[in-house]
Formats: structure tokens, C-alpha cells, sequence
């Protein structure tokens, strides 16, 4: 959304909107209010609106409620992310209603009042939108707002900044009796143009989508620049007392202390990381209230569920930065939390409570750095990050007009394991096979390497690609972000023979996922020349890329896994001829051969970690591959004796199965030693040459 300073503008556009129906305006309004984080989180705030449509039984026309449906995102959703339900059946509910205490038994009746077969589950939101008697009504979660909702003398200041146009209501978790509180708001104060709930967010309602779009609008931008005006001049947070690290050392020190972390928990499900240096953050963890803010933990619901009780601040210096001292404190401090977490959950659970979920911490706070979030997929732990942002910009604004307040602990309790909650997460989809590990793939644009990136990423994986040309890089990189979205891929350009990237290439992993589970170690070169042709430097050539850099990249790797403790898998892309001499390619045959037995050793010293070494084998991978083009593809023609058209077709005919080998086929064989397939395996070879003799292992 674009803004005027500070200000949300109005992107309403008649010219657009005017042939839509009032459905398609619905979505119009969504879309443009979850377009900024300023008006809503993802995930956040809900829509509606009150349409007449034509039952597709009585062909009568009936009025209908679209509202968005559970676990959609306003700013994305499409028409088939909106619940629709019969007005005059919602209307029939409270009838229904026994009380408080019977509050949940209200969702099991909303599929009843399904309009048209419509498949999209309703949400709890459901009545709060049914029973404001206005077409269309907005829920959102802006920060402005809830630094208002979330103070102290929050009904006082919701008063003082917007007189009797807007209304305010208490605390109340979101559900059926909240929806009769609202319903009996607006009939007592019918010139209302909306409420703010306490600790919550902001209700806003119209009878025109429009109208409704522009009153939400309005109502933020009032709030934004009250508390603008009245905190000019004030110091955020009380002020800065402590340092930040310029931005390269910040990110040397998250790379330090995220593997550590993610390590400490991810003993039963790999997590993956994200890492936030934004300046809300730096300033939040700079300032002289962050030991007092930080435990309170956040207001809205929709924050608490992302980011947890309470963040865990890690025990870092600025002023005098010692990570290896930091890194010794964090087994302690990630223990203490679960105590922490433990003892919440003992005196807040109930008698039907679900049993308790991880007890580790989302958010990690470090202190002149930035702040780290952990999650069981890239996309929640980034997502995780944004809501604690939000959380950030409410305690700041809050802190500067009154004093914040942060839910209830049995409150933040009874939303976090509240049983709907909890069917919820039964019904999500299992995991896919890779979810939470991260694969760095050297050699990753080209035929293998992008084969093999996409294979991990199909099955849940992050990749960290990594190749020497930039631009092929690049353009693999788009092409796979196209198919699996930007979060789960990073790039970094890398020569595997020099030792400061290799280096630095891990580094970025760690900032960017965590760390790492799976190296695919894939760059390649290949060369053919008869013994006495062969020059030195073409020698060295094949043993710095083939050798030695398959030697830094897993020496890397083991220092990473073992950092991190939660054991891996190391995946060599060697050749068949590792196994089998071919003639006038001495120097490729060799270095292959090294790579094998390199694998060897390695499975040797890392087995006591957990750490899998393997090797899979191809032959004649042609298409797609990079070796395959120029000098090499003339020199292996001549030595068969045949052209480029007929030497794909001879090592077809070569083969036991007289079948291509492909990019793929190898993909396969890398997925295979990369997934828990194979979790008791390590030492082992595996050929992907559609079978030759020679290379038999055995």
C-alpha cells in the first residue's frame, strides 16, 4: 500500500471497483487492507460482507455472509478463501446459545449454516462479523491501534483520540460471546463507526464497501498520528543504552550463535531459522526497556500464537562483544526457557488441556545484533519475525503515551492451548519428508545441481545454491523461486577451491536457514587429453575443484553439523569413471577416484556424529549439464570415434539397460542419501550410469 509520509493513502479505485459485485468489492477491500503490515499481519484481521445472493435450492433471493475462512490472509486470499453462510441460520444461533461456559459448542454449528456447498471452513471469527448489523465490517490488527488497546487506561485514550465514534470493549477471546458483545454495542450506540477491543485490535463497519475501506483507513491513520504527536520529542523505550554492532559483525555473530541454537532445539523436529536486524529491532533491543518489556510478552492474539509467551534474550555484550561466551551460555539459557515454559503450562493448564507442544522458544532477542526466530518451516519462522515486529511497534508506541499491558498469563494460556486451537493444528497436512532441513548444493546451476535442487525442495527442503557463475546462478535461482517461492532458496556465488567463500558461503547459510543438514557436493569440471598432453595446470585444475574442493566444502560441512549436534548428510556427485579408467582422461579419472575415497574417510569420522557420507555415481549425463558443452564434448567425440548428434546415443547403447541418464535420475539418487531413507546408511556408493559393468562396486 502507498503511503504519504506516515499516513496510509487511499488506493480505492471507482474505476476498478465499480463493475465488481459486492463480493468481488469484498475481496477488492481485503486485498488492498492486507497489502500493509501497518493494517494488518498476515494472516491477521479478517473481512466480511452481507450479500444477497439467489439460493441455488428456492432460486429466492437470501442474504448471505462472506467472510474470510480459517487460516486465510486478507492481503492474499482469493473469492475461494471466503466462507459463506446463511444469514437467517446465523441468525438462529443464539437460540442455541447456552452460555460462557458452553462458548466452543457454537463453532461445531456454523457448517450448518453453509451457503451453496461452499467448502471453505467458517472461522471463530465468524459471529463477531455476523452480528454487527452493517454490510460490511473490517477486523484488523494494526499496530497504531493496538498501542492503544494495549495500554494500560486503554478505554481512557480510545475515548480521548476518537470521542464516540469509535467505541471500545474489554478483553474477551474471540468466539461467539464476543460476537453478542458487539452486537449489542452497535444497537446501543448506532452512530458508532466501529470499536477497539482491548488487547486486541480495531472493528470497523459501513454499509458500502467503500465507505467501510475508507472508514478503517481513517480510523488508523487518526490513531497513527495521535500518538505520533503526542510522543514527540519522547525517547522510545526510555532511550538507548546499549550499542549495535555494525551490520557485518551482526551478521558474523547470528551466524556464530544460530547453529548453536538451532541445534539446541532441534533434537526431535529440524527447525529452520530467520534472521531480522530491521532498525524497530535494533532499536527495541538497544533501549533501557528491553528487560521489562521483553518478559511481558505480546497483547494481540494473533502475536502471541506466532511468537509465544515470551521471547528468550540471549546474554550478549555489545559494549564488549565476546560471542565464543555468549555461545557457552546458551544450553543454560535454552534449558531455563523450557523450565520457564514447563511451569507456565503447570499452572495454567486445565483438566481436558492438550498435553504441551515444544517448549522451546520462537524468538531470540540479542542485544546490539538482531533478533532470530525458529520455526519448523522458513516461511513461519520469517512470518514469526514479522508478528514480533508488529508486537515491537505496539510496545513502543504504547510505552509512549501510557504504560503497556500484555495478556493475562492464563489468558495467553487459554488462547495457546484453547481446544479449537488445538483441532486445528490435528487437521493440518503432515510434513513433507525434508521439512526443516537445509541443503547447501554446490555446482547448482547446472544440469545436476538445479535437478538436484529441485528434488529437496519438492520434499519440504530450503536450499542454500551455490555455484561460480553468477548469472546461470541467478537464473536457476528464478526459475526455482518461480515453482517454490523465494523463502525456502538463497544463492551465494562460490568458488569451491577458495577457502575464505567456502567459508563465508556456510556463514550465509546459517543467517539465512540456521545452518545446515545436507551438502550436496556437485561442482564439476571435467577434461580429456591423452597422458602426454596433459599439462600441469590441467592437472592441477581437475584436483583443485574435484579434490581439493570437495575436501573444504566438507570440511565446512563438519564443522557446521557438528556445531550444530543434530547429525547430516554429505552427498558426493562423483563420476563412474571414479570406478572405471576411461581412456585420454587421466587427470578427471583420478581426482574422481580421490573424491570416492575422500567419502570414505569422511564416513569414517563423522559416523559418531550422526554424519552420513555417500557417493552417487553418474555416467554421461549430457543434457543440462555444463561439463557436457565445448571442449569437452569435442575431445570425448573424437576418443569414441563418433559427433556430438552420436555420442549420446553411444553411451546409451554402452549401458546394461541401453537407456539416457538424466539430471534427474541422479537427483534421485542424491534425495535418496539426503532423506531419512536411508538414515542407517554411510559409507555407500550408489551408481546412476543405467549399468556398466566396470563400475561395478562389488
Amino acid at each position: 500500500m502507498t503511503v504519504t509520509g506516515n499516513r496510509l493513502e487511499n488506493l480505492w479505485d471507482d474505476a476498478r471497483a465499480s463493475p465488481m459485485s459486492e463480493s468481488e468489492k469484498l475481496l477488492y477491500r481485503s486485498n488492498l487492507l492486507g497489502s500493509d503490515k501497518r493494517v494488518t499481519n498476515y494472516g491477521g484481521g479478517n473481512t466480511s460482507a452481507k450479500v444477497m445472493e439467489r439460493d441455488p435450492l428456492t432460486g429466492e433471493m437470501v442474504e448471505v455472509l462472506w467472510v474470510k475462512g480459517s487460516g486465510g490472509d486478507i492481503g492474499s486470499m482469493k473469492m475461494d478463501g471466503f466462507s459463506t453462510l446463511y444469514m437467517d441460520k446465523l441468525n438462529a444461533l443464539p437460540g442455541l446459545y447456552r452460555g460462557l461456559a458452553h462458548e466452543d459448542e457454537m463453532v461445531g454449528y456454523l457448517p450448518h449454516c453453509t451457503f451453496a456447498l461452499n467448502p471453505r471452513a467458517a472461522s471463530i471469527d465468524t459471529p463477531l462479523h455476523a452480528y454487527v448489523p452493517r454490510k460490511h465490517v473490517d477486523h484488523v490488527h494494526s499496530d497504531a491501534i493496538i498501542a492503544i488497546a494495549a495500554s494500560v487506561n486503554s478505554r481512557e485514550l480510545t475515548a480521548q483520540i476518537f470521542g464516540a465514534d469509535i467505541g471500545w470493549l474489554p478483553w474477551k477471546r474471540p468466539g461467539f460471546e464476543l460476537g453478542l458483545w458487539l452486537q449489542t454495542f452497535c444497537r446501543d450506540n448506532p452512530t458508532a463507526k466501529g470499536c477497539v477491543l482491548e488487547s486486541h485490535g480495531l472493528f470497523t463497519w459501513a454499509d458500502d464497501a467503500k465507505d467501510c475501506y475508507l472508514t478503517t483507513l481513517d480510523i488508523i491513520n487518526h490513531a497513527a498520528q495521535w500518538l505520533e504527536a503526542k510522543s514527540a520529542g519522547k525517547a522510545a523505550f526510555g532511550g538507548a543504552v546499549r550499542p549495535t554492532l555494525p551490520k557485518g559483525e551482526r551478521r558474523a555473530v547470528a551466524a556464530r550463535l544460530m547453529p548453536v541454537i538451532r541445534g539446541l532445539i532441534s533434537k526431535d523436529r529440524h527447525k529452520v531459522g530467520h534472521f531480522d536486524d530491521s532498525p524497530a529491532v535494533l532499536e527495541f533491543l538497544g533501549s533501557a526497556m528491553l528487560d521489562t518489556l521483553a518478559p511481558l510478552g505480546t497483547s494481540c492474539p494473533d502475536h502471541f500464537l506466532r511468537t509465544k509467551i515470551r521471547p528468550l534474550v540471549v546474554a550478549f555484550d555489545p559494549a564488549a562483544p565476546d560471542t565464543d561466551a555468549t555461545v557457552a551460555t546458551l544450553a543454560a539459557a535454552v534449558d531455563a526457557y523450557r523450565e520457564d515454559y514447563a511451569g507456565y503450562y503447570d499452572r495454567c493448564k486445565h483438566d481436558n488441556s492438550p498435553a504441551m507442544r515444544d517448549p522451546n522458544a520462537v524468538v531470540y532477542l540479542v542485544p546490539g545484533v538482531g533478533m532470530i526466530t525458529f520455526a519448523l518451516d522458513k516461511a513461519t519462522a520469517r512470518i514469526s519475525g514479522e508478528f514480533y515486529v508488529n508486537a515491537i511497534n505496539v510496545m513502543r508506541g504504547a510505552s509512549l503515551v501510557s504504560t503497556y499491558q500484555a495478556l493475562p498469563e492464563q489468558e495467553a494460556f487459554d488462547i495457546e492451548y484453547w481446544l479449537l486451537e488445538e483441532a486445528k493444528l490435528q487437521r493440518m497436512p503432515r510434513p513433507k519428508a525434508l521439512a526443516g532441513r537445509v541443503a547447501l548444493v554446490t555446482g547448482g546451476a547446472g544440469g545436476i545441481g538445479a535437478a538436484t535442487a529441485e528434488r529437496l525442495l519438492q520434499d519440504g527442503a530450503c536450499v542454500m545454491l551455490a555455484d561460480i557463475d553468477a548469472a546461470a546462478l541467478q537464473a536457476t535461482a528464478d526459475t526455482l523461486a518461480k515453482r517454490h517461492g523465494s523463502d525456502v532458496l538463497r544463492t551465494v556465488q562460490m568458488n569451491v577451491t577458495d577457502e575464505p567463500q567456502v567459508i563465508a558461503a556456510y556463514a550465509a547459510a546459517a543467517v539465512e536457514f540456521g545452518g545446515a543438514d545436507i551438502l550436496v557436493s556437485n561442482a564439476g569440471i571435467a577434461s580429456s587429453a591423452p597422458v602426454e598432453e596433459t599439462s600441469l595446470d590441467l592437472w592441477n585444475k581437475n584436483m583443485d575443484i574435484l579434490s581439493t574442493g570437495y575436501f573444504l566444502v566438507s570440511r565446512e560441512a563438519f564443522r557446521l553439523l557438528r556445531t550444530q549436534g543434530i547429525g547430516g548428510s554429505i552427498i558426493f556427485v562423483a563420476s563412474k569413471n571414479g570406478l572405471a579408467a576411461s581412456p585420454n582422461a587421466s587427470a578427471y579419472c583420478t581426482a574422481k577416484a580421490a573424491e570416492i575415497h575422500l567419502a570414505r574417510c569422511l564416513a569414517l569420522e563423522g559416523a559418531d556424529a550422526g554424519i552420513r557420507v555417500n557417493v552417487v555415481n553418474p555416467d554421461a549425463v549430457l543434457r543440462g549439464s555444463k561439463i557436457w558443452s565445448g571442449e569437452w564434448l569435442d575431445q570425448r567425440a573424437s576418443t569414441y570415434k563418433t559427433d556430438k548428434d552420436g555420442l549420446e546415443e553411444m553411451y546409451r547403447q554402452r549401458s546394461l539397460l541401453k537407456r539416457a541418464v538424466l539430471p534427474e535420475d541422479v537427483a534421485e539418487g542424491v534425495y535418496f542419501f539426503a532423506s531419512d531413507l536411508t538414515a542407517k546408511s554411510t559409507g555407500n556408493i550408489l551408481n546412476v550410469d543405467a549399468g556398466n559393468k566396470e563400475a561395478f562396486t562389488r
